[in-house]
């Protein structure tokens, strides 16, 4: 009964202190999510420490996954480091709870709970800059004034010359203007005379005029 609630004890800990990394991650410097994870991981590190359970080595681990997490909101890069961070610290976890299966479970559990507080009062948190480079928050729709791609059906039986060779692709002036063209097949010189004979989408294709 005792190792039962220890076990809950130690998930619950885990949950706080990834519920503070996203909250961290969501708000991006505020300092709360922060202090709610490390005090978190200083309970459930020290915790393990001083029973023996857990050594130096993967406090440290852990350590340099929370410092790559903070070098990558600070300044965001393509999100390695906030990867190499994650994984440093799911390792350190893990085998902080001793390495089983056992110990995945709990830290998946703790994650899960994580997760579903997170998703209750996430919108209720400012955004950092990270987070809104990551996260789309405005649907690509055509009332939107999104488009998949730029119609060009009227440039259909306009002339025009190319300004680069087309193998088959290449660039060309139609109705004076700079166009994205491919020809029908047949390889066409730079400077030619070219007409449109169709466009679908940003596809448009151009045959030389004889």
């Amino acid at each position: 009964m005792e190792e039962t609630g220890s076990l809950i004890l130690q998930v619950l800990l885990l949950a706080i202190l990834f519920l503070g990394l996203m909250v961290e991650f969501k708000t991006g410097g505020l300092g709360v999510g922060a202090m709610l994870g490390l005090t978190a991981a200083g309970v459930f590190f020290g915790s393990r420490y001083i029973q023996g359970l857990v050594s130096m080595v993967q406090i440290g681990i852990f350590l340099g996954g929370v410092l790559c997490i903070v070098i990558e909101m600070l300044a965001p890069t393509v999100g390695l480091l906030a990867g190499l961070g994650v994984a440093a610290m799911l390792y350190s976890v893990i085998f902080a709870l001793g390495g089983t299966m056992d110990a995945v479970g709990a830290l998946v559990a703790a994650m899960v709970i994580a997760v579903l507080v997170f998703a209750i009062i996430v919108k209720r948190l400012p955004s950092s800059r990270l987070w809104r480079k990551l996260v789309l928050h405005d649907s690509t729709t055509t009332e939107s004034g999104y488009v998949s791609a730029e119609a060009k059906a009227e440039l259909v039986g306009c002339t025009g010359y190319t300004e680069t060779e087309l193998r088959p692709s290449g660039r060309a002036l139609v109705a004076g203007q700079p166009v994205d063209v491919v020809s029908e097949g047949a390889f066409i010189r730079k400077g030619s005379p070219i007409v449109v004979v169709s466009a679908n989408g940003s596809r448009v294709v151009v045959r030389e005029l004889q």
